[in-house]
């Protein structure tokens, strides 16, 4: 137990090892200290050159030539990504060749010795990385696009030389290799369609219901400035069980059809219950048996 320590003894035998083993003791102190510095040095430059491709990038922005913004938030992802890696080599070799003695030739020549054992085991990461640079170079989303990978949807947040991260809509972070990535759908490339379909009791005059989505879809296109076609009322696409379905359509900019057809919803119940226009609903007719009465 700790309280059975004799600590005075322990540290008396600690000093007399330190005393017997001075120079060992010292040179190990001076190569933790140098592997202290070489990592702190690589944290305050990998720091400060984040900054300054933030503020490159952020300048960009501003240039007269715009940039389209998606694109400048992905290459600076990409840079700090690569400026990340490279910094934590170099630091790597000035650790193994300054402090440890390990010349970066013997590292070279041990590479290649050793490089047909570790290439089947980095097989995924360099799939990875090539994986990276194509999706990059055939520009097939960008940081801030809203993508589906493997059946998992979200915001691209961050991509990296190895790994897209994608943030859902519920706020739980998707972190994909690269070389996982085979299929992307990008929800946010080009005008998105918006549909809301509607139900109208049998009973209602359907004339008079199409009119009515007429307005509402007039007003809606002069009110939502991400609406850049329709809303058109299609006509009866489908008699249902309980109503006649009728479709609006229109087009948004990409990203806003969802909340289009939220607006789009709100605005048909509320002209409905204006107009006294009844949305089908599930109903129970009581019949009393034959000889009474209600």
């Amino acid at each position: 137990m700790m309280g059975n320590i004799n600590w005075a003894e322990v540290k008396l035998k600690v000093s007399s090892f330190v005393r017997n083993n001075q120079d060992e003791v010292l040179g190990a102190l001076g190569k933790i200290l140098q592997v202290i510095i070489i990592i702190v040095l690589c944290l305050v430059v990998i720091r400060f050159g984040t900054v300054a491709i933030k503020r490159f990038f952020n300048k960009q922005r501003q240039s007269k030539y715009r940039f389209d913004e998606k694109r400048l938030d992905t290459l600076s992802t990409l840079c700090v990504s690569i400026i990340k890696y490279v910094l934590y080599f170099i630091a790597l070799i000035m650790i193994l060749d300054n402090v440890f003695g390990i010349s970066p030739t013997t590292i070279i020549t041990a590479a290649g010795v050793g490089g047909l054992a570790v290439g089947f085991g980095a097989q995924s990461l360099v799939k990875d990385v090539i994986t990276g640079f194509f999706i990059l170079l055939e520009d097939q989303f960008s940081v801030g696009d809203i993508i589906t990978v493997n059946d998992m949807s979200g915001t691209v947040e961050e991509m990296g030389l190895r790994i897209t991260k994608i943030r859902h809509y519920t706020g739980d972070l998707h972190i994909i290799p690269n070389g996982e990535i085979t299929k992307v759908t990008n929800h946010t490339r080009g005008n998105k369609a918006a549909i809301v379909d509607v139900s109208v009791a049998y009973e209602e005059n359907l004339d008079k219901v199409i009119n009515v989505l007429k307005k509402v879809s007039e007003a809606a296109a002069k009110d939502i400035a991400s609406i850049v076609e329709g809303p058109m009322v299609q006509g009866v696409i489908n008699l249902g069980y309980s109503g006649v379905v009728i479709r609006l359509f229109t087009k948004t900019v990409a990203g806003e059809q969802w909340a289009v057809e939220r607006e789009l919803r709100k605005r048909v119940k509320e002209a409905f219950d204006r107009e006294g226009i009844e949305i089908p609903y599930n109903k129970v007719t009581i019949v009393p048996p034959r000889g009474e009465t209600k």
